[in-house]
């Protein structure tokens, strides 16, 4: 597509992002920045030639779309490009945004609007992000159904879920609840966690098991964008 340059020089190459149509968890207390590092992971699938579906729970199209409008922006302020306006409508035809109101967000549902997309030949997506999904208000079954679900349409799932301060728990792969105890069902796990003058991106798991090194990447405060820290 010849947007090469922008994907190898993502920081986000650090992460070791692929195809793999495995799940992946972004943690952090709100406001720290998921939503942002869930539309950069969009964004650097769509350049690597795939169609990304942007789940939205709790939020509208608008704001949503906003959140792609300036990361999109942020992208071509550090890496320019000679045609902009087409890098613009190449995201706008690899993505489309699906939002469900709070509490009315399940698998069935979610299969049921999948199945539409795909067999109407719609949209057909290589890559989904769920921002917004209530991880307290879940259990390992019923998660577990959406894992299901998504490796049976061989998609890559990126979650977000909201991390509390005041509570301590955490699994033996360091966690925080309230996915201490569904961490099993992710090969990825990402927590931001707040540092003096930026926030660190911690890489809880990789592959499935217990991280062994820091992925030494951070979010810009001023604009969110990864960068090394």
């Amino acid at each position: 597509m010849g947007y090469e340059p922008l994907v190898k020089q993502n920081p986000l190459r650090a992460l070791k992002l692929g195809n793999d149509r495995k799940m992946g968890l972004i943690m952090a207390r709100t406001g720290l920045g998921k939503t942002a590092l869930l539309v950069q992971i969009a964004l650097d699938s769509i350049l690597r030639g795939n169609r990304v579906l942007h789940i939205s729970i709790g939020e509208s199209l608008d704001k949503t779309k906003l959140w792609y409008d300036d990361m999109l922006q942020a992208v071509l302020h550090e890496c320019p490009v000679a045609r902009p306006h087409e890098l613009i409508d190449l995201v706008r035809q690899h993505r489309m945004i699906m939002t469900f109101k709070v509490g009315a967000f399940d698998r069935e549902r979610l299969e049921e609007r999948l199945h539409d997309l795909i067999q109407q030949n719609i949209f057909t997506p290589d890559c989904v992000v769920i921002d917004g999904f209530d991880f307290a208000a879940t259990d390992h079954a019923k998660l577990q159904g959406i894992r299901a679900l998504m490796a049976e349409l061989k998609l890559q799932t990126w979650f977000s879920a909201t991390s509390h301060r005041d509570d301590a728990r955490v699994s033996p792969s360091g966690v925080p609840a309230p996915c201490h105890e569904l961490d099993d069902l992710f090969e990825n796990v990402i927590l931001l966690k707040p540092e003096q003058d930026h926030v660190a991106l911690q890489i809880l798991r990789d592959k499935g098991s217990k991280a062994a090194e820091s992925s030494h990447l951070c979010l810009d405060p001023a604009t969110m964008m990864v960068k090394q820290a």
